[in-house]
């Protein structure tokens, strides 16, 4: 059962991701938070694609998921995915990862994705048929309470959404839960050190993935603590003063806010914030 804290914070993420698929659908490609090279979470144009660990082709050929995409990294980036294999995404937004996976897993496997947002799975499924795939689920739900039988899944992945959740612990029990025995998990998610509360406790600041990021020894730890073995973080992105600015900047738009004296603020956390890519086992 999740907290009234659980149920605001997911009330806020809902409103600020309807806003920026919104945005990104109405939009051209642009310096924005919604653009595929600077979404609520990676990295300003020019950087984004080449950290974020995607191919030209994956960018190109899924270009209607991957523009409303808000990931922080390819989690499935040189996986060893399968074919035949089930995979599930944790917060699967517009779908860009499922689609990627649809491929891995070939006509034999499934890809189920989770999201709690109505429009982001409105969005996922348009893509999916657009894409003409037919091994893609997208199930509505929460991280916190994965509807996902126990056992049942090859590959767990998410993409910068961990991060929004305020119990991360039922989110990597649930990760435990839904894995096969030695089954696998990929997490690209956001990390922080030391940031000041004035920070931390701002809508904009959460929805740019900044607010509800904890350390990495404390996400490794989580996962650890949920049963999960052979944890390590295997690539790390530390943002620039400029990346964080356009972060916030570019949530605070979707959230409505004015964010001015938040932007000056980042200068506090330059080199305390990172994307990092989280492996490991059940």
């Amino acid at each position: 059962m999740s907290t009234p804290k659980t149920n605001e914070v997911h009330d806020t993420v809902r409103s600020a991701y309807t806003e920026a698929l919104k945005s990104s659908q109405e939009s051209a490609p642009a310096s924005s938070c919604c653009a595929p090279s600077t979404s609520c979470c990676t990295p300003p144009v020019g950087t984004a694609a080449k950290t974020a660990g995607y191919t030209t082709e994956e960018l190109g050929q899924f270009n209607d998921a991957s523009a409303s995409s808000f990931g922080c990294g390819n989690p499935l980036a040189f996986e060893g995915v399968k074919p035949g294999e089930v995979v599930i995404d944790l917060g699967s937004g517009a779908g860009f990862d499922l689609l990627i996976a649809s491929e891995k897993v070939g006509s034999e496997g499934k890809v189920i994705g989770i999201d709690m947002t109505d429009a982001m799975i409105d969005a996922a499924r348009a893509n999916a048929a657009k894409a003409g795939v037919s091994n893609v689920e997208v199930r509505k739900g929460t991280i916190e309470e994965l509807p996902v039988e126990d056992s049942s899944v090859d590959w767990v992945i998410s993409n910068c959404v961990i991060n929004l959740s305020p119990e991360k612990d039922r989110v990597f029990k649930e990760i435990a839960r839904v894995l096969k025995p030695g089954g696998r998990f990929a997490i690209s998610d956001i990390v922080a050190e030391d940031v000041p509360d004035k920070v931390r406790d701002q809508a904009e600041v959460f929805s740019a993935c900044i607010g509800g990021a904890i350390s990495e020894s404390e996400y490794e730890a989580g996962l650890k603590s949920a049963g999960l073995s052979e944890v390590e973080v295997t690539e790390r992105y530390v943002y620039e003063a400029s990346q964080l600015r356009e972060m916030v900047g570019a949530a605070s738009r979707d959230t409505g806010s004015d964010a001015t004296d938040l932007v000056k603020d980042i200068e506090a956390i330059t080199g305390k914030v990172w994307s990092a890519k989280f492996r490991g086992r059940k």
